[in-house]
Order: structure tokens, then C-alpha cells, then sequence
């Protein structure tokens, strides 16, 4: 038995095109709330969403557990659940009624989709909502709860909850600044097993995540920030390098991706952080997302020593205006003199790129195509503007909306708003764009076989026969995409 059972709901088997990637990764918002919970006295148990077959797999562990508390608690380290998911959603108001029907639990959810939609989970069986950062708030109020505390509900900060037919929210919940007081994630938790069976197979290595810090402070338009706002926090190098080191020595990874927004903004910290893993025999092959703007020369030298070997940056679009219509603060220059830097230095680089904002023209669409055929990412990845609750972009084009707005799932690529082209437009542009890019992959790999024969790798192999089938693709779409178009 435990007092509380924790939880999320994303399934990666909802999810088509994840759960083909098969790339999993733990909860990791999850399973600091897990950890903070217990530290403060209270016994936790966790039912692990991620590869599990669906939300009838919960009823086992509320058998097995019996808790008093149900908390889903959403991984808000994960971009795929702050995209706010319906079919994630949907799932969510099913476990909470089975913690309600099923165990007489009081529900407790936090996450980017529970702030956006608070009458909908407080009406699916959800009893409070944690509004903002959460470890502190579900201890404040699991105190209250259990009869520790005295508190007034109505004195706790970042709540929500329905009094007398009447949605309530208490006043905002102050952010930790110091994140270190936080104990690591209860990985203890997790069935490591399968997830190191699940990488193994698909890929042969073993790849976790590890996050460094809170929040974002940069103001992108179109960027959603329910959980902290503008605000940025980060632990410690020395802490971030111990726990590196810890899971060196425990679980073996071949592999980490650092899933922090952005990865080593403060000045200096990079540096520190490349010192430290050094110091502490705690290097990793690792990847992060970051901004081109920020990676320069010492950076990049300091994330290559302590063993970076991919970085993600968000590109968006290879037309200037369109950077500046998102407020994105970064330049086409700018992209172009980090990808060639990353490359000179041995680091991968991958580019988000962003098609459909508004106002963005076929001309825009071809500068973008472009910058990926000039910098030679080393991978890519599509998606179309999406529009969510709190953000500038999303009031823009709130009159344009539909009852659709939201995702199913993360290959959905809906346009929901008036888009300069059609939803079928953007769908055909993002086969395109992908087929382009497997052909220029797969002649840069041919061209490296004729230069150095002996380099040939069944990798290399399969990118340069990739090429054929990304032809085809970029063939067939272009000529839909020119019909597309008019």
C-alpha cells in the first residue's frame, strides 16, 4: 500500500508516430514530485504511463496500492506533453475516474493542459489542480488533506478546485530559485529494465534524460509557458555532474538528452559543467537543445569536452521576417555561423523548423528549404504553427479557430487557424521537405564513400539507400504541392 499514487498520461502507444520512433524516455517532472513527495514523509508508489498499453493497466496498481491520493502528474519536461495532446487528455479523464470509481482516491493533476483546461479535468474527476511549479504545492496541500497542516485551502498557493459549483483559484505559487533543494528523481521508481529493452531493440543503445533547469526566459511568440512563465532556473554544474556520475555507475547509459528548454544559458556555466564532468569521471555522450545565438566559440568547445555530440536549435524558418513576426530574437546569420561551427567542432546539428505562421509566403517557404540544403543539418524536424492557450500568437488567431484546437496526437500537423495555404498544403510540404533532405543526405554520404572507401558503414549504407525512397517522396509531393499551391 502507498499514500499516494503517482502517474501521467502520455502513451507513447497513442502516439503513431512516437511510438514508431520508439524513443521513450521517463517522466521526469513525475518523478521529482515523487521524490520531493516522499522525502517529506509520505509513502509513493508510481504507475508508469510511457510504454504501458493503455489506461486499464492503471487498475491493476490502484489494486495493488490502495492509495488515499491519486496525482497525475504530467512530465512537463517533455515537449510532446506540453503540446497539450487530446488523445493524452482523454486518457487522463479516464484514469482520474477510475481513481475515483475504483479507489475512492482524491485526485490530484498538474500540467500544461490541466491550466488550460481546468473546468474540463475538475469535471472528469479531478478534485484539485496544481496551477504553476508543482512539489511544493501538492506537499502544501497533501498536508492540508491528511490533517498535518491547518492551512486554509484557500491559503495555499497554486490551487484550483470547484467550492460550491464554483471554480476557485488561489493566488500564485512563488517559483524555486534554487533548484538544488530538490532530491533527484526517484528513478527507483521505474522499471529501467524495459526501458533499456525498448532502446536496445529499435536502436542498440541505451539512451535517459536529465534535465538542468526550469523554464525559459526568452519570448517567442507561439511558445506556450503555463508551468514557469518567463522565468529561469538551474541547479548547480557540481549537482548536474554528480547525478551524471550516479547514473554512470547505476544504470549505464550509453547515451543522455538533456530535455531542458535551453541548456546552459547563464554565462559560464557551460564551461563549469564541462570542468566538472571531467573532475568527476562523469562524461556521457549527450544531446541538448539549445539557441544559436548562445553557442558560441568557448561554448561549443566546452560542450564538445564534456561530450556533446548532437545539439538541436530552433531554426523556425530561413526567412528573417518571419523571425522577427515570432519575436524570435535570432537571425538566418546567425543560424548559418552556428550550424557551421557545431559541424567544425564534430557536433551534429539538428533544426526545428516551423512552416505555416502567419504571413509566411511561398517565397518564405523557399528560403527555408534553402537554409537546410546550405547549412546541412543533420536532421530535421516539421511542424506547422500551433497555437496554444496563453500565448500572443494564439490570441492573434484566436477569431480563425474551430472546435478543433488541439492535436490528436504529434503527427496530426492540423492547421487550425487561416493559414496562407491549406491543411493539405502543409501536410504535402512536410513530406517534401523530409524527401529533399534524405536525397542531400544520402549524396553528402555517397560523395564521403568516394572520397574515403574504407568509411562505408551499414549507416552510411542505409542513409545513401534512403536517398531513393526521399526522391520519390519529393517528386510526387512537389507536384501535388505545385497544385497546392494554386
Amino acid at each position: 500500500m502507498a499514500d499516494i499514487l503517482f502517474s501521467h498520461s502520455y502513451f507513447l502507444r497513442f502516439d503513431p508516430k512516437q511510438w514508431e520512433t520508439m524513443q521513450p524516455y521517463p517522466p521526469l517532472g513525475t518523478l521529482y514530485a515523487a521524490s520531493y513527495t516522499r522525502q517529506r514523509g509520505y509513502s509513493v508508489a508510481l504507475f508508469d504511463s510511457m510504454l504501458a498499453a493503455g489506461p486499464d493497466e492503471f487498475r491493476a496498481a490502484l489494486d495493488a496500492h490502495q492509495p488515499r491520493f491519486v496525482v497525475l502528474y504530467e512530465d512537463s519536461f517533455n515537449y510532446l506533453s506540453k503540446m497539450c495532446l487530446t488523445r493524452m487528455r482523454e486518457a487522463a479523464f479516464v484514469m482520474a475516474g477510475l481513481a475515483k470509481r475504483q479507489g475512492g482516491c482524491t485526485v490530484i493533476v498538474s500540467g500544461s493542459d490541466a491550466t488550460d483546461h481546468k473546468a474540463a479535468y475538475l469535471a472528469h474527476g479531478a478534485d484539485y489542480l496544481l496551477i504553476g511549479e508543482g512539489e511544493i504545492t501538492l506537499v502544501a496541500l497533501l498536508d492540508v488533506l491528511s490533517g498535518r497542516s491547518r492551512t486554509s485551502l484557500d491559503d495555499v498557493p497554486g490551487l484550483a478546485f470547484i467550492r460550491d459549483g464554483t471554480l476557485r483559484q488561489t493566488g500564485e505559487r512563488e517559483l524555486l530559485r534554487d533548484l538544488d533543494v530538490l532530491p533527484p528523481p526517484a528513478r527507483d521508481l521505474l522499471d529501467i529494465p524495459l526501458y533499456e529493452r525498448a532502446w536496445r531493440t529499435r536502436h542498440g543503445y541505451f539512451s535517459m534524460n536529465v534535465v538542468t533547469t526550469r523554464g525559459c526566459p526568452f519570448k517567442c511568440n507561439w511558445c506556450a509557458k503555463p508551468i514557469y512563465g518567463n522565468r529561469y532556473n538551474s541547479r548547480s554544474p557540481e549537482r548536474v555532474a554528480a547525478e551524471l556520475r550516479e547514473l554512470k555507475t547505476t544504470c549505464r547509459p550509453d547515451h543522455l538528452w538533456f530535455a531542458d528548454d535551453i541548456f546552459g544559458l547563464k554565462p559560464g556555466w557551460v564551461e563549469r559543467f564541462s570542468r566538472c564532468v571531467i573532475e568527476q569521471d562523469a562524461v556521457i555522450p549527450f544531446k541538448i537543445q539549445a539557441r544559436v545565438d548562445l553557442l558560441d566559440e568557448d561554448v561549443v568547445r566546452a560542450l564538445k569536452t564534456a561530450g556533446c555530440r548532437s545539439i538541436w536549435v530552433g531554426a523556425e524558418s530561413g526567412s528573417q521576417k518571419i523571425l522577427d513576426a515570432m519575436d524570435k530574437g535570432t537571425t538566418v546569420e546567425q543560424i548559418h555561423t552556428a550550424a557551421a561551427r557545431l559541424h567544425r567542432h564534430g557536433i551534429e546539428v539538428g533544426f526545428f523548423l516551423q512552416f505555416g505562421y502567419p504571413g509566411e509566403t511561398w517565397e518564405d517557404i523557399g528560403k527555408t528549404m534553402l537554409m537546410v540544403r546550405d547549412c546541412r543539418p543533420d536532421d530535421i524536424g516539421i511542424s506547422v504553427s500551433y497555437p496554444l492557450p496563453g500565448t500572443m500568437f494564439y490570441e492573434r488567431v484566436r477569431q480563425e479557430l474551430g472546435e478543433k484546437r488541439n492535436w490528436t496526437d504529434s503527427d496530426d500537423l492540423a492547421m487550425m487557424f487561416r493559414g496562407t495555404y491549406s491543411p493539405e498544403f502543409y501536410r504535402t510540404l512536410h513530406r517534401v521537405v523530409h524527401g529533399r533532405f534524405r536525397v542531400q543526405k544520402g549524396l553528402d554520404a555517397f560523395a564521403e564513400w568516394l572520397r574515403h572507401p574504407a568509411r562505408l558503414d551499414g549507416q552510411r549504407m542505409r542513409t545513401v539507400a534512403a536517398a531513393a525512397s526521399g526522391a520519390a517522396m519529393a517528386a510526387v509531393g512537389g507536384v501535388r504541392l505545385r497544385r497546392l499551391r494554386h
